[in-house]
């Protein structure tokens, strides 16, 4: 763990601001006392993050404005849509993991009740062990599928988590169709 900065959250929030802006790291860091690196180390990436951001925002405008109305208009509910089954999915895997912690919680008292000196004369209790295990890992599938959809994203310490689990539409909607086929 780094020392801590002498900086609050908020001339960071400044710098970060201003760099947008177009200040020099240089003119920056010597207002406020600090070096470029830490500069550099500190919000740099997050700046290059947000300009990258605003150019695709630009550049689908720009795309979307040079679509006759009507092809807007159905590219803006197919965005729409997109969203939508982003934040389904997510809640959807939610629920679903959810659903296997209390499914394997139950598997897991059943689990308690085998005698151990003759665990076949449980046979019953086997086989719904193995039928709650079944469904807590069926129930579990779609939060798997979109945390490895993710797994190569950074979660942000201030970032939702279902904003992550769910990335972006695009992945959500590969993943249904994945699912999808499967079945």
């Amino acid at each position: 763990m780094g020392r801590k900065s002498k900086l609050t959250d908020d001339q960071w929030e400044q710098i970060k601001r201003r760099l947008l802006e177009g200040e020099s790291r240089r003119a920056i860091a010597k207002e406020f006392g600090i070096s470029e690196s830490s500069i550099r180390e500190k919000v740099s990436a997050q700046v290059s993050e947000i300009k990258s951001v605003a150019n695709q925002i630009v550049i689908t405008e720009r795309a979307l404005s040079a679509l006759p109305i009507s092809a807007q208009i159905t590219a803006q509910n197919l965005a729409s849509k997109l969203r939508s089954i982003s934040n389904h999915l997510a809640s959807a895997a939610d629920y679903g993991a959810a659903t296997a912690h209390r499914l394997s919680a139950l598997a897991h008292s059943e689990v308690e009740k085998i005698d151990d000196a003759n665990p076949l004369s449980s046979a019953e209790s086997l086989r719904g062990i193995a039928a709650l295990t079944s469904l807590a890992n069926e129930s579990g599938k779609i939060a798997l599928n979109l945390l490895n959809a993710n797994k190569d994203r950074p979660l942000e310490a201030d970032e939702p988590p279902a904003v992550t689990e769910a990335a972006t539409a695009q992945d959500a909607a590969k993943i249904y169709q994945q699912m999808m086929m499967e079945k």
